[in-house]
């Protein structure tokens, strides 16, 4: 048995609570998983699993044992990665959560030229809007876009994006001009179902604001909010990576530009206080570089916000 293998196998059945799990993320046959933790349970001389019909726990030894592993297995990675990274290329398998709609429409070709410059790197990309457990999914790195992160979190700031209010030109003959945020509660506005659906912040005179809000639509997908309002059927409300495009054609109209959503930061976020690898660290950095602290896709404010001031 090689016993750092054997760690890093238990210390993966403790984050995922299933043998299964781990045998599907590590391709192997589950008889393999169990055997490693079998095996190191009687090296130890000590249970680390208490096992029933519906769940997995750890016992009291193997909640410490779990907590020594990570601070060891950590320790390995540092000092394995410190040799590795100097002056070699990046090597090794990124596991990244993203986003969706910023994940296809805007890192996609940012990740695909890191891949070609970086030939030994292989990417597994998690799609999600939802806040994923990076440890517990055994993720390396997670981007996501915030006002602000919480508390613990241990992450690197990479760029920003501001936010937008805008509707198509019909909806506004149809429907008038909103000239202040709270005109907006006779308005049919779009709902984001991972944020507040009954309220939009805005800055007002320099502090924030919320101002209710109504409307039939809700969904989970800014790409869909912003289908919906290039149709006509209402107000989204969306960062500027989402709607830039529609901005751009003359889809959509920048509504209540003197009201601005609070700007948000995209976070570059790792899980916990571990060691963050080489290969992970390059990747951030292109991003940081690419991104930049005025993006592309907030120029569109410069140019097109005029229009909304009529």
């Amino acid at each position: 048995m090689d016993r750092l293998d054997a760690m890093r196998v238990f210390m993966r059945v403790a984050e995922m609570g299933s043998f299964s799990a781990v045998a599907q993320e590590l391709d192997v046959a589950r008889s393999v998983v169990t055997r490693q933790v079998a095996a190191l349970e009687a090296r130890l001389g000590a249970k680390l699993i208490a096992r029933s019909t519906r769940r997995l726990s750890l016992t009291g030894a193997g909640a410490a044992y779990l907590e020594r592993c990570r601070e060891i297995l950590n320790l390995v990675e540092a000092a394995e990665g410190h040799l590795a990274a100097e002056g070699q290329a990046p090597r090794g398998h990124i596991r990244l959560t993203l986003p969706f709609s910023f994940g296809i429409g805007r890192l996609m070709p940012m990740l695909g030229d890191f891949m070609a410059d970086n030939p030994e790197i292989a990417l597994e990309l998690d799609f999600n809007d939802r806040r994923a457990n990076l440890i517990e999914g055994g993720f390396d790195l997670a981007i996501r876009i915030a006002e602000r992160l919480n508390p613990g979190d241990v992450a690197r700031k990479i760029g920003g994006s501001e936010g937008v209010t805008a509707a198509s030109p019909d909806y506004v003959r149809r429907r008038g001009r909103p000239q202040h945020p709270a005109e907006l509660a006779n308005h049919e506005c779009f709902g984001y179902l991972l944020a507040s659906r009954s309220s939009w912040p805005f800055v007002v005179d320099g502090e924030v604001q919320w101002f209710p809000i109504a409307g039939r639509l809700e969904a989970n997908n800014g790409e869909a909010l912003l289908e919906a309002a290039v149709r006509g059927l209402g107000i989204t409300r969306a960062p500027t990576f989402v709607v830039e495009r529609a901005i751009r054609s003359g889809q959509l109209e920048v509504l209540l530009p003197d009201f601005p959503p609070p700007a948000m930061g995209i976070y570059a976020v790792f899980p916990g206080n571990r060691y963050v690898p080489h290969r992970v660290r390059a990747l951030v950095d292109y991003l940081a570089g690419r991104i930049g602290p005025r993006p592309e896709w907030d120029e569109v404010l410069v140019r097109r916000t005029a229009r909304g001031r009529r």
